[in-house]
């Protein structure tokens, strides 16, 4: 049974602009890079992802949550997995507890339906990081991780990874290599050229499979009424 959602302040909610905020250019951005991720599973159906980055602080966080809202509001039933299990951010996002979750379920110390919490998202649960491990990489890339995910695959038509960026640990590229597909988060203005091109490398030598990159923090300098028009549809 999935645990209820903790009573609390939203000081967080602010990033989740898909659901506070659905006519936003950002949310119809969001709506767009899943309509494109969709196009692009015609021939390969994808279900796993992760959403990273080359460095902290380029808004991977921030986009995975988002994506998951609007796979959500699809219709989808989507679960968005922290598996940052040094920085964890979703249980601040979302505003649940973070008691229980990802590595309670990988040491067999609760089932999913038991670690999973209920967000007031419909058709969306969280999966938070649980207590921090100290050795992330191992968890994710042990049997587990395979059970895990094959359970998750039964109940779930989406599901989205939270991952550490790629240039700082290994676990981005372990979880890559699991899941359909791989999205690289860039921030406009703080990324490297050159470290983000070293993350799509690595993530390639992990036999990832790249759907695409977002382009985060992007100032809008015209145009901007094109999008208003399609965001108060």
């Amino acid at each position: 049974m999935a645990a209820k959602k903790k009573q609390g302040s939203n000081n967080h909610s602010r990033n989740l602009i898909a659901k506070v905020n659905p006519k936003a250019v950002a949310s119809e951005q969001y709506r767009t890079i899943r309509t494109n991720i969709q196009f692009s599973a015609v021939d390969n159906a994808i279900q796993t992802m992760i959403v990273t980055s080359s460095g902290p602080g380029e808004g991977k966080s921030t986009t995975a949550s988002n994506m998951a809202i609007v796979f959500a509001q699809s219709g989808k039933r989507t679960l968005l997995i922290d598996a940052d299990m040094r920085k964890p951010t979703a249980h601040y996002t979302f505003n649940v507890m973070n008691t229980r979750g990802l590595t309670n379920v990988l040491t067999k110390q609760n089932d999913l339906s038991e670690a999973i919490q209920e967000v007031d998202v419909n058709k969306l649960h969280v999966l938070t990081s649980g207590p921090i491990p100290p050795n992330p990489s191992e968890l994710l890339g042990s049997r587990g991780m395979d059970y895990f995910l094959e359970q998750a695959k039964e109940a779930y038509d989406i599901i989205i990874f939270d991952t550490p960026p790629v240039l700082a640990v290994t676990d981005a590229q372990i979880l890559a290599n699991r899941c359909d597909g791989a999205i690289l988060v860039v921030r406009s203005q703080v990324a490297d050229k050159e470290k983000a091109l070293k993350a799509k490398e690595l993530l390639e030598s992990a036999n990832a499979r790249i759907l695409g990159a977002v382009l985060n923090d992007k100032k809008m300098d015209t145009g901007d009424d094109y999008y208003y028009y399609y965001g108060n549809e």
